[in-house]
């Protein structure tokens, strides 16, 4: 492995000779007359620990040296020592603005440059291997949460894949959700900040939507597959699909973050609430619903309107559109109906593109 190197900047031979004889024996020394020479070494050289640097200089002076180093961000790479004739006070504030290690003042005690060196070079090696270890953990627990996210997307893919295969109504159903609950989502980021909502929340209420219907596992089949409206002792039963699925849920809770464990769970139990209490299975209302299980209610109804059901036909998407806007499937949030105007265009374009090609 190659010795690490440590540079002097300096004019005067004589510094730079006293200054050399301290660190030769433990590093590989580099010298520089002027800062045009210092920045070459700088360029050259890649395992430069320290540099010794004076201020007053031909061609350019220590501070152009400084100026260059952080336009390159390298002064918290590299640590600087400035070693000067001055005493101005002006130009150790100057120095210490640029972000050097530590400043000294010719005449210099050789002794207690090298040990300062020494220090200053452990310091930013320990700094250094902090940083590096910090980001071995970064990286390890960033694999960890992709690790985790793709276990969560293998038990949501097939957990949906069950309603899917058990209900006739599903089909793309659960896709569309995801869809069109990440497009609302985003004009409610956007226009309505008061919400909160966050890109990295967005995205896990979107991927908690899918699971909006899974307690319809457990609606026996001569109600969840009857080719025909329910009778309302039927639509009873058809609710319980709601506190089901978050008994389902429940089971899995110990494997999933406590935000989309939350999400998938509100998500579940409410997103058949309604905005002036009529909804099921709890009755709220209002902003006692939470703001995941609204956005999942307007896109479970729009798609259930645009797809085909053995119950009814397909409706247009400017027919779906008008129902939900003039209240006829309920009514839904104000803050919600204004998101859903503004991303009238991209529901109808989701619809239109999953009719062109095969997702499956």
């Amino acid at each position: 492995m190659d010795r690490q190197q440590i540079l002097i900047v300096d004019d005067e031979e004589i510094n730079r000779a006293i200054l050399n004889e301290m660190f030769r024996h433990e590093y590989d020394m580099l010298e520089a007359a002027n800062g045009q020479e210092a920045i070459e070494q700088i360029e050259n050289n890649q395992n430069i620990v320290l540099i010794l640097l004076d201020i007053v200089m031909p061609v350019l002076n220590g501070f152009k040296v400084l100026n260059y180093m952080q336009e390159h961000d390298l002064i918290d790479k590299i640590p600087v020592i400035l070693i000067t004739a001055e005493s101005v006070r002006d130009s150790e504030d100057k120095a210490y603005a640029y972000g050097v290690a530590d400043v000294m003042h010719k005449p210099f005690y050789p002794h207690i440059v090298k040990r300062r060196g020494k220090n200053i070079i452990e310091l930013y090696q320990n700094k250094r291997n902090m940083e590096l270890r910090l980001k071995e953990q970064e990286e390890a627990i960033r694999l960890q949460e992709k690790k985790i996210r793709q276990n969560n997307e293998f038990m949501i893919d097939a957990l949906s894949s069950v309603v899917e295969f058990r209900s006739l109504e599903t089909g793309e159903h659960i896709r569309r959700i995801k869809y069109f609950t990440r497009i609302l989502s985003k004009y409610l980021m956007k226009y309505f900040p008061k919400y909160g909502l966050t890109p990295a929340m967005v995205d896990e209420i979107a991927r908690a939507s899918a699971l909006h219907d899974i307690g319809k596992i457990g609606i026996p089949d001569t109600i969840l597959l009857k080719p025909g409206r329910l009778t309302p002792e039927e639509y009873e039963i058809m609710k319980n699909h709601t506190t089901i699925g978050c008994d389902i849920l429940e089971k899995f809770h110990e494997n999933q973050t406590e935000d989309f464990y939350r999400y998938c769970y509100e998500i579940c139990r409410y997103h058949h609430e309604r905005w002036d209490g009529n909804g099921y299975p709890d009755h709220l209302a209002g902003d006692e619903i939470p703001i995941s299980a609204q956005i999942v209610a307007v896109a479970d109804v729009y798609d259930a309107l645009v797809s085909p059901r053995v119950y009814k036909s397909v409706y247009a998407n400017n027919e779906a559109f008008d129902m939900i806007m003039n209240g006829e499937c309920g009514q839904f949030s104000p803050d919600i109906m204004e998101c859903f105007g503004l991303a009238k265009e991209d529901f109808f374009n989701i619809v239109e593109v999953i009719k062109m090609f095969d997702f499956s």
